[in-house]
Protein backbone atom coordinates (compact mmCIF):
# COMPACT_ATOMS: atom_id res chain seq x y z
CA UNK A 1 0.00 0.00 0.00
CA UNK A 2 3.08 2.06 0.92
CA UNK A 3 4.31 1.82 -2.51
CA UNK A 4 1.35 2.84 -4.35
CA UNK A 5 0.51 5.91 -2.37
CA UNK A 6 4.16 6.98 -2.84
CA UNK A 7 3.61 6.22 -6.58
CA UNK A 8 0.36 8.64 -6.82
CA UNK A 9 2.35 11.17 -4.85
CA UNK A 10 5.78 10.88 -6.54
CA UNK A 11 4.70 9.47 -9.86
CA UNK A 12 3.95 10.62 -13.58
CA UNK A 13 0.69 9.50 -13.05
CA UNK A 14 1.05 6.56 -15.49
CA UNK A 15 0.64 4.15 -12.32
CA UNK A 16 -2.82 2.86 -13.58
CA UNK A 17 -1.15 1.55 -16.77
CA UNK A 18 0.95 -1.14 -15.48
CA UNK A 19 0.77 -4.40 -17.40
CA UNK A 20 -0.11 -7.84 -16.13
CA UNK A 21 3.76 -9.19 -15.22
CA UNK A 22 4.39 -6.62 -13.07
CA UNK A 23 5.75 -7.54 -9.61
CA UNK A 24 6.45 -5.23 -6.83
CA UNK A 25 9.78 -3.24 -7.27
CA UNK A 26 10.00 -4.98 -11.22
CA UNK A 27 8.66 -4.32 -14.00
CA UNK A 28 9.32 -4.36 -17.61
CA UNK A 29 8.85 -1.14 -19.13
CA UNK A 30 8.68 -2.57 -22.71
CA UNK A 31 6.16 -4.48 -22.41
CA UNK A 32 3.45 -3.42 -24.42
CA UNK A 33 5.72 -1.78 -26.07
CA UNK A 34 6.27 -1.98 -29.81
CA UNK A 35 9.89 -1.69 -31.10
CA UNK A 36 9.92 0.15 -34.83
CA UNK A 37 12.09 -2.54 -36.92
CA UNK A 38 15.76 -2.10 -38.29
CA UNK A 39 15.92 0.53 -40.87
CA UNK A 40 17.55 -1.14 -44.12
CA UNK A 41 19.83 1.25 -44.59
CA UNK A 42 23.44 0.25 -45.76
CA UNK A 43 25.35 1.46 -42.60
CA UNK A 44 22.36 2.28 -40.47
CA UNK A 45 21.24 -1.11 -39.54
CA UNK A 46 21.61 -0.41 -36.18
CA UNK A 47 18.68 2.51 -36.36
CA UNK A 48 14.35 1.86 -36.44
CA UNK A 49 12.41 2.34 -39.07
CA UNK A 50 9.32 4.81 -37.95
CA UNK A 51 7.71 5.94 -41.35
CA UNK A 52 9.72 7.32 -43.94
CA UNK A 53 12.73 8.18 -41.43
CA UNK A 54 15.38 6.20 -39.44
CA UNK A 55 15.64 6.95 -35.68
CA UNK A 56 18.60 6.45 -32.99
CA UNK A 57 18.35 7.41 -29.16
CA UNK A 58 21.58 8.07 -27.90
CA UNK A 59 22.72 8.24 -24.07
CA UNK A 60 24.92 11.09 -24.06
CA UNK A 61 23.20 14.05 -22.37
CA UNK A 62 23.58 17.18 -24.85
CA UNK A 63 22.15 20.43 -24.89
CA UNK A 64 19.49 21.27 -27.42
CA UNK A 65 22.13 22.94 -30.12
CA UNK A 66 24.67 20.64 -29.48
CA UNK A 67 22.52 17.50 -29.65
CA UNK A 68 21.45 18.81 -33.29
CA UNK A 69 24.71 19.32 -34.37
CA UNK A 70 26.10 15.69 -33.07
CA UNK A 71 22.89 14.65 -34.94
CA UNK A 72 23.82 16.48 -38.10
CA UNK A 73 26.81 14.60 -37.88
CA UNK A 74 25.95 11.20 -37.76
CA UNK A 75 24.30 10.56 -40.75
CA UNK A 76 23.12 12.72 -44.21
CA UNK A 77 20.44 14.40 -43.39
CA UNK A 78 19.79 13.54 -40.33
CA UNK A 79 18.26 16.59 -37.22
CA UNK A 80 16.55 15.38 -34.05
CA UNK A 81 13.80 13.65 -34.31
CA UNK A 82 10.52 15.22 -35.73
CA UNK A 83 7.04 13.24 -34.38
CA UNK A 84 4.09 13.47 -36.73
CA UNK A 85 1.93 10.52 -35.36
CA UNK A 86 0.74 9.19 -32.32
CA UNK A 87 2.41 5.71 -33.71
CA UNK A 88 5.69 7.34 -34.44
CA UNK A 89 5.32 8.95 -30.65
CA UNK A 90 4.73 5.52 -29.06
CA UNK A 91 7.67 4.09 -30.95
CA UNK A 92 10.09 6.48 -29.48
CA UNK A 93 8.61 6.15 -26.08
CA UNK A 94 9.14 2.44 -26.80
CA UNK A 95 12.78 3.00 -27.66
CA UNK A 96 13.57 4.96 -25.00
CA UNK A 97 12.44 3.07 -22.56
CA UNK A 98 14.14 0.25 -24.00
CA UNK A 99 17.61 1.86 -23.88
CA UNK A 100 17.46 3.80 -20.88
CA UNK A 101 14.36 2.53 -18.32
CA UNK A 102 15.73 5.04 -15.71
CA UNK A 103 15.68 8.29 -17.47
CA UNK A 104 13.03 8.60 -19.86
CA UNK A 105 13.76 12.69 -20.76
CA UNK A 106 14.69 13.56 -24.46
CA UNK A 107 15.35 16.25 -26.92
CA UNK A 108 12.90 16.27 -29.94
CA UNK A 109 13.70 18.20 -33.31
CA UNK A 110 10.92 21.16 -32.34
CA UNK A 111 11.63 24.56 -30.91
CA UNK A 112 9.25 27.93 -30.45
CA UNK A 113 10.33 30.71 -32.82
CA UNK A 114 11.32 33.93 -31.79
CA UNK A 115 8.90 33.77 -28.30
CA UNK A 116 6.19 33.46 -31.10
CA UNK A 117 3.77 30.80 -29.64
CA UNK A 118 4.76 28.83 -32.68
CA UNK A 119 6.62 25.91 -33.00
CA UNK A 120 9.01 24.44 -36.06
CA UNK A 121 10.88 21.16 -36.30
CA UNK A 122 14.43 21.47 -37.59
CA UNK A 123 14.04 18.82 -40.46
CA UNK A 124 11.66 21.74 -41.85
CA UNK A 125 8.47 19.30 -42.25
CA UNK A 126 4.98 20.17 -41.47
CA UNK A 127 3.95 20.68 -37.84
CA UNK A 128 0.96 18.09 -37.91
CA UNK A 129 0.99 16.74 -34.63
CA UNK A 130 1.52 17.42 -31.19
CA UNK A 131 0.83 15.67 -27.81
CA UNK A 132 1.86 18.17 -24.31
CA UNK A 133 1.62 17.44 -21.27
CA UNK A 134 -1.04 19.19 -19.38
CA UNK A 135 -0.62 22.98 -18.98
CA UNK A 136 2.46 23.02 -22.15
CA UNK A 137 3.55 24.39 -23.77
CA UNK A 138 3.90 27.34 -20.93
CA UNK A 139 6.97 29.27 -22.49
CA UNK A 140 4.35 32.15 -21.88
CA UNK A 141 5.36 32.73 -18.74
CA UNK A 142 9.27 31.86 -18.06
CA UNK A 143 10.29 33.28 -21.69
CA UNK A 144 13.32 30.46 -21.21
CA UNK A 145 11.54 27.64 -22.57
CA UNK A 146 12.23 27.46 -26.30
CA UNK A 147 13.17 23.46 -26.95
CA UNK A 148 10.77 20.35 -26.67
CA UNK A 149 11.09 17.51 -25.02
CA UNK A 150 9.32 13.92 -24.31
CA UNK A 151 8.59 12.27 -20.63
CA UNK A 152 9.14 15.59 -18.12
CA UNK A 153 6.08 15.01 -16.43
CA UNK A 154 3.17 12.54 -18.56
CA UNK A 155 5.55 9.95 -20.34
CA UNK A 156 4.86 10.15 -23.71
CA UNK A 157 3.90 13.70 -23.59
CA UNK A 158 5.63 16.79 -24.49
CA UNK A 159 7.06 19.84 -22.32
CA UNK A 160 8.97 22.99 -23.61
CA UNK A 161 12.11 23.66 -21.55
CA UNK A 162 15.41 25.53 -21.57
CA UNK A 163 17.62 24.76 -24.62
CA UNK A 164 20.41 24.90 -22.13
CA UNK A 165 19.77 22.07 -19.92
CA UNK A 166 21.43 18.51 -21.20
CA UNK A 167 19.52 15.86 -22.45
CA UNK A 168 19.70 12.48 -24.16
CA UNK A 169 18.07 12.65 -27.70
CA UNK A 170 16.83 10.88 -30.63
CA UNK A 171 18.22 12.04 -34.13
CA UNK A 172 16.64 11.06 -37.54
CA UNK A 173 16.94 10.70 -41.22
CA UNK A 174 14.46 10.35 -44.07
CA UNK A 175 15.49 7.10 -45.07
CA UNK A 176 15.24 7.00 -48.60
CA UNK A 177 17.92 9.93 -49.05
CA UNK A 178 20.92 7.64 -48.52
CA UNK A 179 22.12 5.91 -51.44
CA UNK A 180 23.36 2.26 -51.47
CA UNK A 181 27.34 2.23 -52.48
CA UNK A 182 28.12 2.00 -55.98
CA UNK A 183 24.26 1.43 -57.03
CA UNK A 184 23.18 5.01 -57.52
CA UNK A 185 20.04 4.18 -56.49
CA UNK A 186 18.02 4.87 -53.41
CA UNK A 187 17.65 2.01 -51.20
Amino acid sequence: MSVLLMMLLIGSGNFLSMEKGFVAGRTNVTEGCTMPKSCKVHGFTNWYKAGSYCVKYFNKPLNFTDAEFMCRTTAPGAHLVSVHSKKHNDYLLCMVKKFNPNNLRFWLGAFEFFKSGKFFWLDGSFWDFQVWTRGEPNHMYTSTEECVEMNWKEIGRWNDDSCHVKKNYICAFKWNTILKPGSGKME
